[in-house]
């Protein structure tokens, strides 16, 4: 097999759509970064580029006639393992066989290109070209440095600055999460040390739409809290997870004792929607010294600013090591804002934060 000595980051585009194919191969080729090396129909042919040139990246259809691409993926990670981002469409079978195959070892999950308004297709472009840019990353491979390409918002789109004011501390906590790449797997992980009576979270987990109610119904079987996906005005109590939804902010609230969520629209706050920084300014804001942050693995900085800005409203905050990410993005610029009480393997996030929730 070829050594690939190319700075751009290679892909190669699994998909039995020729329309698929093309729509996909414009949108990774537009980003001066990654560059599509080879397509193909299924994974027999897939497998045949693969011997002459090894890709940095794959992106691979769910379901395909001659071979599924489960299937296909599994016989990569056993043979020659390679960062692969699964497409899918929104179909309940689609979402629920891209997390299948999450667990197998994909590290990213990406909605198939459709039509849509301008706006619709400009961010799609960039969550793609985002998410192959996080595969590269994957601890499986060598790291592939990337530059921004896009402008970023912050959280000041969607919700304003917390004031000064100290937050009265309450006995009743309330957690709030982060994660991107690799943590569907590091969240079932967290999430199954819990016990029933664990204190009520809230989850941004960077997932297309329809993905994370499929995301939520598996973590609710393998879990012994009760996990949902969030719905605008939920409440927060104590054995109840909530994750927010693809494509809609999920902001913590509180009116009186009482925790709650707010779902809304908005921009890409740092290229994301959810953004892990608007629930953490959110939590700054309302909750103040009675959250718990947790940031986990993931590529680029959301969620830093609102965990700095949550420390400095009190809360105790927690981030994954980088031993234990796939990608140590996310919690490292959160430790380099001096935003983290704490750096803990995977392992120890669990009890941690249940010690700091009784503090």
């Amino acid at each position: 097999m070829k050594k690939n000595n190319n700075k751009k980051i290679r892909v190669l585009v699994v998909d039995d759509s020729a329309v698929v194919r093309q729509t996909l191969s414009d949108i990774v080729n537009s980003d001066p970064l990654l560059e599509v090396m080879a397509t193909a129909s299924d994974p027999y042919y897939a497998a045949e580029k693969i011997k002459r040139e090894v890709p940095d990246v794959i992106t691979l259809d769910v379901e395909m006639p001659r071979m599924d691409g489960v299937t296909f993926l599994q016989k990569i990670m056993s043979q020659h393992p390679i960062p692969v981002v699964m497409c899918s469409s929104l179909t309940g079978n689609g979402s629920m066989t891209a997390l299948k195959a999450m667990e197998f070892g994909a590290v990213e999950i990406i909605e198939k290109p459709r039509m849509g308004t301008k706006q619709f297709l400009e961010e799609s472009r960039v969550r793609i070209c985002d998410a192959v840019k996080a595969a590269a990353m994957a601890r499986m491979r060598k790291v592939t440095p990337s530059r921004k390409v896009e402008p970023k918002l912050m959280a000041d789109a969607v919700i304003a600055k917390p004031t000064s004011k100290a937050m009265v501390k309450t006995t009743e906590k309330v957690v709030v999460v982060g994660a991107s790449t690799g943590g569907t797997e590091a969240l079932r992980i967290f999430l199954e040390k819990l016990p029933p009576d664990s204190p009520g979270i809230v989850i941004v987990q960077h997932m297309p739409e329809k993905f994370t109610a499929t995301f939520a119904e598996r973590l609710d079987s393998l879990c012994q809290v009760s996990v949902k996906e969030a719905q605008d005005n939920d409440s927060v109590l104590r054995g109840r997870v909530l994750i927010a939804p693809g494509n809609y902010h999920t902001l913590l609230k509180r009116s009186g004792a009482r925790y709650y969520v707010e779902v809304k629209q908005g921009p890409l706050v740092c290229r994301h929607r959810p953004s892990v920084d608007v629930l953490f300014r959110s939590a700054a804001r309302y909750a103040g010294r009675n959250a718990v942050g947790v940031i986990m693995t993931g590529m680029g900085d959301d969620g830093s600013r609102g965990m700095r800005e949550m420390k400095d409203a009190g809360a105790f905050n927690i981030a994954q090591d980088e031993a234990s990410c796939v990608v140590f993005g996310m919690p490292q610029e959160a430790i380099k804002r001096e935003a983290v009480d704490k750096v803990a393997p995977l392992l120890s996030i669990a009890p941690l934060m249940l010690r700091a929730c009784n503090d």
